[in-house]
């Protein structure tokens, strides 16, 4: 069993012995462990072969043993008896926003509520209201929380879907009978949720490459097997599908299959236009097969400049396409550094000196350290006290190390009537400052929206974080304008920030264009909270690319000496 499987279930086990109402401890081991393997760069099986397990920080005799167990077997009867004493469903409503497990247990043990539609059908019938800690507020969000479940139901995160798409695509393109593969649908396309993961191959021998797949490790059913297409359901719930073809079809299956379907419709329309159809088979003129030797090709025969998989959602990229006019998108090779990371100073789990060693090894040349301010309790904010003590240990950090500096910045609440949460005294101390919001998601548009733009004309606010609040597959954006949050940036010189944690990826990829057309520079920024956390940049650069974004777009991807120089032209007070 690989790491990902083993993090999977070292979380869930946290979370079966949270609904039992276990030991908060013991609880916490479980978290911990997974928080730790999912950060350690070395291979589970390594360890384990070399007894070197229990050397990881957290992992105790009991944990190494299951680990271990995991590892080596695939199976973990401790983790099975846990999950066979509670209905299957109840992992399903843990999902709903706010909902955790012991009001989910609350919901089971004292209404039978075991599945979505069971809870659903308790709400309609006032029965939840009454529930000791709930009431009818939280009565009627849990019904909006099950909407947006129901909305985005056998959906996943983009991390989730590239990770097992990338571990497929591995583990399939040193097979003998493949020529050419490549991943396809929304995981190409950097879509920040997808339903499935989509491979196109080609190949001599489909069916001895058919009976690869649906042997690989990680799958839990076989959907449907053939020789052209076989249908799985990894162990993580997603589905894939590989579909086999001849390789003097491959372009354009590999065209059909990535989408969207919004693009092909107006792909094909252009083809009929010239006289040609366009299909998953190929492009011809009456029966004769226009032979393309890859995508680029297509696009050629076409008239057209080569549109980046990201490009292809009928947004005006055809016609760019065709006038010369496509952007050169941003690239993770162009990313000089990281802004807005978390230490275990507030809410992180790694220290200063760790983060910095993890940012080296990934070529970054800075590093934005951007704490919690005092407002955020909940995440152990920095009182002004704290501000000083950490940034002697930046001082104290850059002098002694070479390669990467280490940048003082915050991430600063914004308050609900638009205030910071220090004075200007305090964030002048900063080379930079992150400003967003945190708190009472529940303003009209009207007030959040003046409550964003006043901290925006703040001369000390240089991005502005996570702009919508929103959370992927779990809640929507907090009402705002959008269209006068960008034109306050625009005005006061003050960057947004792309949050590239594939929970947030806010900015939208679709408000990207309006944001670089009023001349604002975005900051793909990680999030991170552990130095794994740093790599969510690359899921930032896709929704980066799919806006369009150029590297003269990105600020991020200024040296050094730039990024300093546009941090410290402080305008004055407005």
């Amino acid at each position: 069993m690989d790491k990902r499987e083993v993090v999977r279930i070292l979380e869930e086990i946290a979370l079966l012995l949270e609904l039992k109402g276990e030991n908060p401890f013991k609880v916490r081991a479980y978290t911990t462990a997974a928080r730790v393997l999912e950060g350690t760069p070395v291979e589970l099986g390594d360890l384990v072969a070399s007894g070197r397990l229990g050397e990881l920080p957290g992992v105790g005799e009991a944990l190494k043993e299951k680990i271990a167990t995991l590892v080596s077997t695939g199976r973990l009867p401790y983790y099975d008896d846990l999950r066979s004493q509670f209905p299957s469903g109840i992992f399903e409503i843990v999902r709903i926003p706010g909902l955790g497990p012991k009001k989910v247990r609350l919901l089971w043990e004292k209404l039978g509520v075991s599945t979505l539609g069971e809870l659903e059908y308790a709400c309609h019938e006032n029965r939840v209201a009454g529930l000791p800690g709930f009431g009818a507020k939280s009565q009627g969000k849990i019904l909006h929380g099950i909407q947006i479940l129901k909305q985005h139901r056998d959906r996943f995160l983009c991390n989730v879907a590239l990770e097992e798409a990338e571990a497929l695509l591995e583990r399939l393109r040193g097979h003998p009978a493949v020529l050419r593969i490549s991943l396809a649908g929304s995981v190409r396309r950097r879509c920040e949720t997808s339903k499935d993961v989509d491979l196109v191959a080609s190949s001599k021998e489909p069916k001895a490459l058919m009976e690869t797949f649906i042997s690989l490790p990680g799958i839990g059913e076989i959907v449907a097997r053939g020789e052209t297409k076989s249908s799985v359901r990894l162990a993580s719930g997603i589905a894939a599908d590989l579909r086999v073809i001849g390789d003097r079809e491959f372009p354009y299956a590999l065209h059909h299959f990535t989408g969207s379907k919004e693009h092909h419709v107006a792909l094909r329309a252009r083809a009929q236009r010239m006289g040609l159809k366009l299909n998953e088979y190929g492009l011809f003129r009456g029966e004769e097969l226009l032979v393309c030797k890859d995508e680029a090709a297509i696009y050629s025969r076409l008239g057209l400049a080569f549109i980046p998989p990201e490009l292809r959602e009928d947004r005006g990229e055809i016609e760019a396409a065709e006038r010369g006019e496509l952007p050169r998108l941003v690239e993770w090779e162009d990313l000089q550094g990281a802004l807005h990371v978390h230490t275990n100073a507030s809410d992180g789990s790694a220290s200063l000196e760790e983060l910095a060693q993890a940012a080296t090894s990934l070529g970054m040349t800075y590093l934005g350290i951007c704490d919690h301010s005092q407002a955020a309790q909940y995440a152990g904010g920095l009182d002004v006290k704290r501000v000083s003590e950490q940034h002697l240990a930046i001082d104290r950090l850059n002098r002694s190390q070479k390669g990467i500096t280490v940048l003082k910045g915050i991430e600063v609440d914004i308050l609900p009537d638009g205030n910071l949460d220090f004075t200007d005294d305090v964030l002048s101390r900063f080379d930079f400052v992150v400003a967003s919001v945190h708190s009472r998601f529940s303003l009209s548009e009207a007030a959040m929206t003046r409550r964003i733009v006043r901290a925006i004309e703040n001369p000390y606010v240089r991005i502005l974080g996570h702009p919508t609040g929103r959370l992927l597959l779990a809640r929507e954006p907090y009402p705002v304008d959008l269209k006068a949050v960008i034109g306050a940036a625009a005005e006061h010189g003050v960057c947004i920030e792309l949050n590239a944690n594939p929970h947030r990826l806010d900015l939208d990829w679709r408000a990207i264009p309006s944001a670089k057309e009023a001349g604002i520079r975005i900051s793909i920024n990680p999030d991170a909270h552990h130095p794994v956390g740093l790599g969510d940049m690359r899921y930032g650069v896709g929704i980066a690319r799919k806006g369009g974004l150029t590297k003269d777009d990105v600020l991020n991807t200024l040296s050094l000496k730039e990024l300093l120089s546009f941090f410290h032209r402080r305008p004055a007070r407005r």
